[in-house]
Protein backbone atom coordinates (compact mmCIF):
# COMPACT_ATOMS: atom_id res chain seq x y z
CA UNK A 1 0.00 0.00 0.00
CA UNK A 2 1.26 3.42 -0.79
CA UNK A 3 0.49 6.89 0.83
CA UNK A 4 -0.85 10.34 -1.09
CA UNK A 5 0.89 11.66 -3.45
CA UNK A 6 3.68 13.70 -2.57
CA UNK A 7 1.47 16.90 -4.11
CA UNK A 8 -1.65 16.11 -1.98
CA UNK A 9 0.42 15.92 0.75
CA UNK A 10 2.49 19.31 0.22
CA UNK A 11 -1.05 20.76 -0.19
CA UNK A 12 -2.93 18.95 3.11
CA UNK A 13 -0.27 20.01 5.07
CA UNK A 14 -0.55 24.28 3.57
CA UNK A 15 -4.32 23.99 4.30
CA UNK A 16 -3.60 22.93 7.55
CA UNK A 17 -1.69 25.14 8.30
CA UNK A 18 -3.95 27.50 6.95
CA UNK A 19 -6.46 26.92 9.37
CA UNK A 20 -4.05 26.68 12.02
CA UNK A 21 -2.80 30.17 11.14
CA UNK A 22 -6.77 31.78 10.67
CA UNK A 23 -7.99 29.54 13.96
CA UNK A 24 -5.05 31.06 16.10
CA UNK A 25 -5.73 34.55 14.78
CA UNK A 26 -9.27 34.71 15.31
CA UNK A 27 -9.01 33.18 18.97
CA UNK A 28 -5.88 33.11 19.92
CA UNK A 29 -3.99 30.04 20.92
CA UNK A 30 -2.89 29.96 24.29
CA UNK A 31 -6.18 28.07 25.67
CA UNK A 32 -6.85 25.76 22.74
CA UNK A 33 -6.19 21.84 23.40
CA UNK A 34 -4.83 19.56 20.63
CA UNK A 35 -8.19 18.09 20.75
CA UNK A 36 -9.88 21.11 20.40
CA UNK A 37 -7.58 22.77 17.40
CA UNK A 38 -7.49 19.06 16.05
CA UNK A 39 -11.42 19.41 16.13
CA UNK A 40 -11.76 22.50 14.95
CA UNK A 41 -9.41 21.71 12.05
CA UNK A 42 -11.63 18.54 11.60
CA UNK A 43 -8.74 16.24 11.93
CA UNK A 44 -7.21 14.11 13.78
CA UNK A 45 -4.60 14.76 16.71
CA UNK A 46 -2.79 11.71 14.52
CA UNK A 47 -2.56 14.46 11.76
CA UNK A 48 -1.39 17.23 13.86
CA UNK A 49 1.60 15.52 15.27
CA UNK A 50 2.42 15.09 11.77
CA UNK A 51 2.51 18.61 11.40
CA UNK A 52 4.73 19.01 14.93
CA UNK A 53 5.64 16.86 17.86
CA UNK A 54 3.81 19.49 20.71
CA UNK A 55 1.52 22.37 21.05
CA UNK A 56 4.64 24.37 21.52
CA UNK A 57 5.89 23.82 18.30
CA UNK A 58 2.62 23.47 16.25
CA UNK A 59 1.95 27.03 17.45
CA UNK A 60 5.60 28.10 16.68
CA UNK A 61 5.20 26.72 13.39
CA UNK A 62 2.01 28.05 12.36
CA UNK A 63 3.58 31.35 13.78
CA UNK A 64 6.26 30.88 11.01
CA UNK A 65 3.84 30.03 8.29
CA UNK A 66 1.37 33.05 8.71
CA UNK A 67 4.90 35.11 8.86
CA UNK A 68 5.97 33.67 5.60
CA UNK A 69 2.51 34.43 4.30
CA UNK A 70 2.76 37.78 5.37
CA UNK A 71 5.92 38.72 3.51
CA UNK A 72 4.99 37.39 0.37
CA UNK A 73 1.87 39.18 1.05
CA UNK A 74 3.71 42.65 1.70
CA UNK A 75 6.15 41.99 -0.72
CA UNK A 76 2.94 41.89 -3.23
CA UNK A 77 1.49 45.02 -2.16
CA UNK A 78 4.92 46.76 -2.33
CA UNK A 79 6.33 45.80 -5.79
CA UNK A 80 5.55 48.23 -7.84
CA UNK A 81 5.93 51.30 -5.33
CA UNK A 82 8.59 53.85 -6.69
CA UNK A 83 10.43 55.71 -4.71
CA UNK A 84 12.02 55.58 -1.17
CA UNK A 85 9.35 58.15 0.41
CA UNK A 86 6.19 55.98 -1.02
CA UNK A 87 7.85 52.56 -0.25
CA UNK A 88 8.06 53.17 3.24
CA UNK A 89 4.67 54.04 3.24
CA UNK A 90 3.55 51.25 1.07
CA UNK A 91 5.93 48.73 3.21
CA UNK A 92 4.36 50.10 6.95
CA UNK A 93 0.73 50.30 5.50
CA UNK A 94 1.20 46.74 4.22
CA UNK A 95 2.73 45.64 7.32
CA UNK A 96 -0.44 47.16 9.08
CA UNK A 97 -2.97 45.41 6.75
CA UNK A 98 -1.56 41.98 6.82
CA UNK A 99 -1.70 41.79 10.53
CA UNK A 100 -5.16 43.51 10.56
CA UNK A 101 -6.79 40.40 10.65
CA UNK A 102 -4.65 39.73 14.12
CA UNK A 103 -7.17 39.96 17.55
CA UNK A 104 -6.52 41.35 20.11
CA UNK A 105 -6.50 37.54 22.18
CA UNK A 106 -3.83 36.60 19.39
CA UNK A 107 -1.85 39.37 19.97
CA UNK A 108 -1.27 38.90 23.82
CA UNK A 109 -0.63 35.13 23.23
CA UNK A 110 1.72 35.75 20.76
CA UNK A 111 3.37 38.22 23.21
CA UNK A 112 3.60 35.71 26.27
CA UNK A 113 4.68 32.95 24.18
CA UNK A 114 8.48 33.04 24.28
CA UNK A 115 8.64 30.46 20.81
CA UNK A 116 6.28 32.63 18.77
CA UNK A 117 7.23 36.12 20.22
CA UNK A 118 10.73 35.62 18.75
CA UNK A 119 9.35 34.76 15.42
CA UNK A 120 7.70 37.75 15.27
CA UNK A 121 10.78 39.58 16.59
CA UNK A 122 12.69 38.50 13.82
CA UNK A 123 10.23 39.70 11.33
CA UNK A 124 10.12 42.68 12.81
CA UNK A 125 14.30 43.11 13.18
CA UNK A 126 13.94 42.27 9.08
CA UNK A 127 10.92 45.03 8.79
CA UNK A 128 13.09 47.44 10.63
CA UNK A 129 16.32 46.56 7.85
CA UNK A 130 13.99 46.77 5.06
CA UNK A 131 13.18 50.68 6.96
CA UNK A 132 16.68 51.47 7.12
CA UNK A 133 17.49 50.31 3.27
CA UNK A 134 14.76 52.58 2.07
CA UNK A 135 15.74 55.29 4.36
CA UNK A 136 19.47 54.38 2.92
CA UNK A 137 17.87 54.29 -0.58
CA UNK A 138 16.04 57.90 0.00
CA UNK A 139 19.14 60.16 0.93
CA UNK A 140 21.13 58.32 -1.66
CA UNK A 141 18.76 59.56 -4.28
CA UNK A 142 18.30 62.87 -2.37
CA UNK A 143 14.72 62.05 -1.56
CA UNK A 144 15.33 62.41 2.11
CA UNK A 145 17.72 64.59 4.09
CA UNK A 146 20.76 63.60 5.63
CA UNK A 147 19.44 61.24 8.71
CA UNK A 148 20.92 58.71 10.83
CA UNK A 149 19.12 55.46 8.81
CA UNK A 150 19.78 52.94 11.74
CA UNK A 151 17.99 55.39 14.04
CA UNK A 152 14.98 55.47 11.69
CA UNK A 153 14.90 51.43 11.49
CA UNK A 154 15.31 51.24 15.00
CA UNK A 155 12.47 54.03 15.85
CA UNK A 156 10.24 51.99 12.72
CA UNK A 157 11.19 48.57 14.85
CA UNK A 158 10.06 49.82 18.18
CA UNK A 159 6.66 51.66 17.12
CA UNK A 160 5.70 48.01 15.22
CA UNK A 161 6.76 46.53 18.81
CA UNK A 162 4.56 48.66 20.94
CA UNK A 163 1.26 48.59 18.20
CA UNK A 164 1.89 44.85 18.42
CA UNK A 165 2.11 44.74 22.15
CA UNK A 166 -0.88 47.26 21.47
CA UNK A 167 0.65 49.27 23.77
CA UNK A 168 0.22 52.10 20.66
CA UNK A 169 -4.08 51.13 20.64
CA UNK A 170 -4.20 51.61 24.70
CA UNK A 171 -2.69 55.17 24.83
CA UNK A 172 -3.98 56.49 21.43
CA UNK A 173 -6.82 54.64 20.55
CA UNK A 174 -5.82 54.00 16.93
CA UNK A 175 -6.12 50.83 15.65
CA UNK A 176 -3.51 49.14 14.09
CA UNK A 177 -4.11 49.96 10.75
CA UNK A 178 -4.07 54.01 11.53
CA UNK A 179 -0.96 53.69 13.67
CA UNK A 180 1.01 51.98 10.97
CA UNK A 181 -0.23 54.95 8.53
CA UNK A 182 0.50 57.84 11.03
CA UNK A 183 4.08 55.60 11.54
CA UNK A 184 4.56 56.07 7.98
CA UNK A 185 3.72 59.49 8.06
CA UNK A 186 5.29 60.91 11.02
CA UNK A 187 8.81 59.16 9.79
CA UNK A 188 8.68 59.94 6.14
CA UNK A 189 7.89 63.40 7.24
CA UNK A 190 10.45 63.50 9.69
CA UNK A 191 13.13 63.24 6.89
CA UNK A 192 11.80 64.52 3.86
CA UNK A 193 14.06 67.23 2.69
Amino acid sequence: MTGPAPEFATRRRGELFDGLVDLFLTEGFAHLTLDEIAARLRCSKSTLYTLADSKDELVRSATIHFFRGAVAAIDERTRDIVGARAQIIGFLEAIGATLAPASDRFMADLDAFTPAREVYEQNTAAAADRVKELVDQGVADGEFRAVHAAFAADLAATMITRIQQRGVRTSTGLDDAEAYRELAAILTGGISK
